[in-house]
């Protein structure tokens, strides 16, 4: 499981909000699906104009990787990066320097907006335990000075990291580098019609025999509902939002996605779902658009070149950022 020990408690992972259709238990003719527990959630792979026989190697090369990313960048007792957070730095393997590096790099785009370091904040809050009273003031300030990306050193070659006092929780990104290991394993494979499903956090390649994979997206107040149905022609998918890890303490609801800078959960939307080329940017920008709230994260998604995002506002309104029906556009019934 990415995030702390034995929980996810990580910002911007989204659980069982995106419903894929085709990762259903019953797949449609055509399609051969398998479904594991990993990362604590549901990971379901899908695969398309593939041979029965073919698909169990296609299938545990796909789960083996995003075994070995669970593995090697939670926060379990045993893991590395539990190892690394108690040493205060030091060598670590080529994936995890690539996936430390790219979340300093998101944290510098977005301003601190997504932070690799808040593991202090999160272990303080303890969602998950909920419901309890919000954590001291005294303690939450504490907390905060333990936090800050700037204080994150990654050298040159991704090789050697300096924590500078800080812990990194890697669960905002990880989770979304582990499905993209997995789709680049089905690739390998030979696979190009695939979609993998890591509790609503997803890839989508190719389509169902020219048919477009159709997405449901849950509606973040009514959980019977969806939103919307899509139908993305590739890319990744993750939504973030406020209800999944969340309590309600004397009225105010708490939530997992902390705002590092505050240290406190944001208070801009509902939920946020974003599209990217990978799901490993997708992942981090989610987390960084909610935190942000509607105007600034929309503003952010604007400049990025290869992102867009559908943004339901803490008021409920759904906002889209310009390019999101070019590349999400709403599925036809078939």
């Amino acid at each position: 499981m990415i995030g702390r020990a034995a929980r996810w408690a990580a910002p911007g992972v989204a659980v069982l909000l995106v419903l894929a259709y085709a990762a259903a238990r019953r797949p449609p003719a055509g399609a051969v699906s398998d479904t594991r527990l990993l990362m604590d959630t549901v990971v379901s792979v899908s695969l398309w104009g593939v041979d029965e026989a073919a698909a169990p190697p296609l299938f545990a090369a796909a789960f083996a990787e995003l075994e070995a990313v669970d593995r090697e960048m939670s926060r379990q007792p045993d893991s590395p990066l539990t190892a690394l957070n108690g040493a205060g730095g030091g060598a670590v393997s080529a994936a995890t320097g690539q996936v430390l590096a790219a979340a300093l790099g998101w944290a510098r785009r977005t301003q601190g907006a997504f932070d690799p370091t808040t593991a202090a904040l999160m272990d303080l809050w303890d969602i998950p335990a909920g419901p309890h009273p919000p954590p001291p003031l005294e303690q939450l300030a504490d907390a905060r000075q333990r936090v800050g990306w700037q204080k994150l050193e990654v050298s040159p070659d991704h090789r050697r990291v300096a924590l500078g006092g800080t812990h990194v929780d890697l669960g905002g990104i990880a989770k979304g580098y582990a499905i993209d290991r997995a789709g680049d394993a089905l690739r390998r494979g030979g696979a190009r019609d695939f979609l993998v499903n890591a509790g609503g956090d997803l890839m989508v390649a190719g389509s169902k025999g020219g048919v477009p994979w159709r997405v449901g997206i849950q509606h973040p107040r009514r959980p019977e509902e969806l939103l919307q149905v899509v139908a993305p022609a590739g890319g990744a998918l993750v939504t973030s939002g406020d209800y999944e890890r969340s309590y309600t303490w004397e009225g105010i609801l708490y939530h997992h996605i902390l705002d590092p800078r505050s240290g406190e959960p944001a208070r801009g939307c509902q939920s946020v779902t974003v599209w990217a080329a990978n799901a490993m940017d997708a992942d981090a920008l989610a987390t960084a658009v909610f935190v942000l709230g509607p105007e600034e994260g929309l503003a952010l998604v604007e400049r990025e070149p290869a992102a867009e995002a559908l943004v339901v506002t803490a008021a409920g309104q759904v906002r889209e950022s310009s390019g999101f029906r070019r590349v999400v556009p709403e599925a036809t019934r078939r």
